[in-house]
């Protein structure tokens, strides 16, 4: 499917307030190119990463990983009839696609800091340039039925505010689902690196991944990286009722016995190989690196991924919270 930006503009069906989503304009579409690569102009700044047809297709690699890791799911909320539907940071737009025939008669609304989603969608689809950091969102609260979100790890400033805010957007009896990789690889057999003396790894992928960390707190305001493995209890402590964490395992490399993880890992590898120099210079700038440093770090980095002695994993999380009625008693 050709991907070009999507016109949406005018009076969202589901808003009170008139709206740009900016879709047109030379301020949105004109992206800025660094390195090679480009990135976001709405906003510019915000999300440090690319959004080129490069990154969009790795975006879609990652999502075809995760339906794997799901049993071909696309979310895990027990829905029943929603006719509003929210997907947060929707990357290339393939999540509110593919969920659109599930639910012809749902408006299902994605929204991005770029407008690099296709133009031929469902018609039950479309696409806004939006930054949902900001206090007002173009819903009403008590609105909506479902709101869909993931992998904003490193883009957002505080992932509790996002919860807060999809809380009060929700309707009553509505459910939000977050989809997010732990940041921290794991081993369960030892052949993790363990780190050295000074506290530093051996393993120089965990070294870029801990780098990732720094440069979300170099920049301004931070930016969160490792959330995955609170998001659950976040959602409790903001109100959310039947919390439900499931964890899935997803190898770096096709290093696992089981066939269907092998599988799993062959994805990962090419998805985090993809991915590195896209999500290098920018981060590892802001840090004080040069280009040539950056290049050389890299070449360790891709050794490392590629590892087949080091039986490392992410773990995938995979959340879903209900708001509760008002009055409903909370146990």
């Amino acid at each position: 499917m050709p991907r070009s930006t999507r016109t949406t503009g005018g009076r969202h069906p589901e808003s009170n307030r008139e709206y740009d989503t900016q879709s047109l304009t030379a301020s949105v579409t004109e992206y800025p190119i660094e390195n090679g690569r480009t990135y976001h102009r709405y906003h510019e700044g915000s999300y440090v990463y690319p959004n080129d047809e490069r990154e969009l297709d790795r975006l879609d690699m990652q999502h075809h990983i995760c339906k794997m890791l799901m049993g071909e799911r696309l979310f895990f909320a027990p829905l029943i009839n929603p006719q509003l539907i929210l997907d947060i940071g929707t990357g290339s737009g393939i999540w509110p696609i593919e969920i659109a025939p599930l639910f012809p008669h749902a408006q299902i609304t994605g929204t991005d800091l770029s407008p690099c989603q296709p133009n031929e969608v469902p018609e039950n689809v479309h696409f806004i340039v939006d930054d949902i950091t900001e206090d007002e969102w173009l819903w009403d609260r008590n609105s909506i039925d479902f709101i869909h979100t993931g992998h904003l790890s490193g883009a957002l400033p505080s992932y509790k505010d996002l919860i807060r805010k999809m809380y009060s957007h929700l309707k009553p009896g509505g459910w939000a689902e977050i989809h997010e990789f732990d940041t921290m690889v794991k081993s369960d057999d030892g052949t993790l690196p363990p780190l050295d003396e000074s506290n530093f790894s051996t393993y120089p992928f965990q070294d870029w991944l801990d780098l990732q960390i720094q440069s979300g707190h170099a920049t301004n305001p931070p930016r969160q990286f490792r959330v995955a493995h609170r998001l659950g209890r976040g959602m409790r402590e903001l109100g959310f009722v039947d919390v439900q964490e499931r964890i899935f395992k997803a190898p770096v490399n096709p290093w696992h016995p089981d066939p269907h993880l092998r599988s799993v890992g062959q994805w990962m590898e090419t998805n985090v190989l993809e991915a590195l120099s896209g999500w290098s210079y920018k981060p590892l700038l802001i840090l004080g690196w040069s280009k040539p440093e950056i290049e050389v770090f890299l070449v360790n980095v891709r050794r490392s991924i590629q590892n087949r002695n080091v039986h490392a994993y992410f773990n995938f999380h995979v959340i879903i919270g209900r708001k509760p009625h008002p009055g409903e008693r909370v146990r």
